[in-house]
């Protein structure tokens, strides 16, 4: 059965061009580690979204990392949804720079997909915001014609007998599933029209519940088949405040409450949510809300944030202006539930603690400001150790269980500074001690200074020589490490480049 046409509006560069980058320089912005969106530039050379950050710079040696905004970003598109809103009803934000409607209401309204796209796509351009409109079978299709029409008029129509035509050449890397595709291509399968060819059956033995998802996805169907469930069935959440809240704090930790009691009623009977309704109303009378989809399941902590950024955006559009009364979500669709393994013991009452007060913060600061220290690779003590936002599964750029030799030896410093500390290393005669390019020491250090503090040292042990990324220019580094112990009992790992001495870790 093929999914309902949907019509998708698809802003190139977002949110760079939110930020105003420029479109002809290679930049990046990067979210837990991967890359969320890139310029037509950094595009070119191979860059692509969900990549890890060291293949984007293989590709793009000089590419431009920015700061992630996801409120900037997504009250910037506020401005694109309500020019649709205009048009269509029942606009879903996908993410910032990506919307979708369902096409078959409109469509019959306004006489046609080719006039509700030309529409769309016309009143967003007049508003000086650079687009592109796709209409197919499903939200993917419907994205990836957006995105074939940016290089010619902005709009691409492809009808339901010619979905499986028209995805069949694409790319296995469009389905945005780095690690899965990776395999794919060097089992040989690169196209989409390859990957639906396979038995469904089979993908799903050989891949798993997210080999079965980019199977429907390639063959042009939803990413999950949608669930039955009777008309009167109330799925809802739904928090009156008394007295109405003028911050925003309070609403979002209590949508965080409210996602939790929704998907409760889901899983008990065995229900996702991909797709849910924030609805907000004031003392004044006003009321809005708004879909949001993430075909990868709404968790709880992911609907929160998804309040924080449009109850930012309507206000900075002044859409909303009064204290808040109510906050309602809603599963707007829902998809059979796979289930989740769980621990074999279950889970202890202090994690469960935990979890709901890193949870906490995270939904009134912001979703890395709370981090988890998880071992990585790499032959730095300061490359050994990357922080993880909490709730995050984000595999290390540099993996651990590699060999990487030359790493600095066990057992591993007690003090790691986040960067390097500088310090001073002066031989007997107070001369500053240097490391030729052959790692000759050009005298004994005896003394150590580090800011304000100065040791005599008691031992010292190297140079080891370091020549790291030298296929890399911007990552590229040559260095000498010693270890040296200093008279108040102390080991400190140090490093000197290009002549300059730093602390890179202590031995307390």
């Amino acid at each position: 059965m093929a999914p309902p046409r949907a019509l998708v509006l698809w802003c190139p560069d977002w949110p760079l061009t939110a930020a105003g980058a420029d479109p002809a320089v290679p930049a990046i912005v990067l979210t837990s580690g991967q890359v969320s969106a890139c310029t037509a530039a950094a595009r070119a050379t191979g860059v692509r979204r969900g990549q890890r950050l060291r293949d984007a710079q293989r590709y793009c040696p000089d590419v431009m990392v920015l700061d992630e905004d996801p409120e900037g970003e997504a009250r910037a598109f506020e401005q694109v949804v309500a020019v649709i809103e205009e048009t269509c009803p029942r606009v879903e934000v996908v993410r910032p720079g990506l919307a979708a409607i369902p096409a078959r209401g409109p469509s019959r309204y306004y006489g046609g997909e080719q006039v509700v796209g030309s529409m769309v796509r016309d009143a967003v351009l007049s508003q000086d915001f650079v687009c592109a409109v796709g209409v197919a079978d499903g939200t993917f299709a419907a994205n990836l014609a957006a995105r074939a029409a940016f290089d010619d008029d902005g709009l691409r129509l492809v009808p339901s007998s010619s979905t499986a035509e028209f995805l069949a050449p694409h790319p296995v890397s469009v389905l945005e599933m780095p690690e899965l595709t990776g395999v794919l291509v060097r089992l040989g399968i690169r196209t989409l029209g390859e990957l639906a060819a396979l038995p469904p059956r089979d993908v799903l033995a050989r891949f798993g519940s997210e080999g079965a998802v980019a199977h429907r996805l390639a063959t042009g169907q939803e990413a999950r088949p949608p669930a039955a469930r009777t008309a009167d069935e109330d799925l809802s959440a739904h928090l009156e405040f008394g007295p109405p809240v003028e911050q925003s704090e309070p609403v979002v930790f209590a949508a965080k409450t409210l996602a939790d009691q929704m998907h409760a009623k889901l899983a008990e009977r065995g229900l996702a949510c991909v797709r849910v309704e924030v609805e907000a109303g004031t003392a004044d009378g006003e009321t809005r809300s708004r879909l949001w989809r993430h075909d990868g399941l709404l968790s709880s902590l992911a609907v929160a944030e998804r309040v924080r950024w449009q109850l930012d955006a309507w206000r900075t559009a002044g859409q909303l202006t009064g204290n808040l009364t109510h906050l309602r979500l809603a599963p707007d669709q829902v998809v059979i539930d796979t289930g989740r393994q769980m621990s074999l013991w279950g889970q202890s009452e202090n994690d469960e603690q935990v979890a709901r007060a890193a949870t906490r913060i995270q939904v009134m600061l912001g979703h890395t400001a709370v981090t988890r220290p998880r071992l990585a690779g790499g032959r730095g003590p300061v490359e050994r150790v990357v922080r993880v936002p909490w709730g995050d599964s984000v595999v290390p750029a540099l993996p651990a269980d590699r060999p990487w030799p030359g790493r600095v030896p066990q057992p591993s410093p007690s003090v790691v500074p986040p960067s390097p500390r500088p310090a001073r290393v002066l031989d007997a005669v107070g001369a500053h001690v240097a490391v030729s390019g052959r790692s000759v020491v050009s005298a004994p250090p005896a003394r150590l200074i580090v800011g304000k503090e100065e040791h005599a040292v008691t031992g010292w042990a190297g140079p080891w020589p370091v020549r790291e990324y030298w296929w890399e220019r911007s990552r590229r580094r040559r260095c000498a490490r010693f270890q040296v112990s200093t008279d108040d009992g102390r080991a400190w790992l140090l490093a000197v480049e290009d002549g300059q001495w730093s602390v890179e870790a202590v031995y307390a």
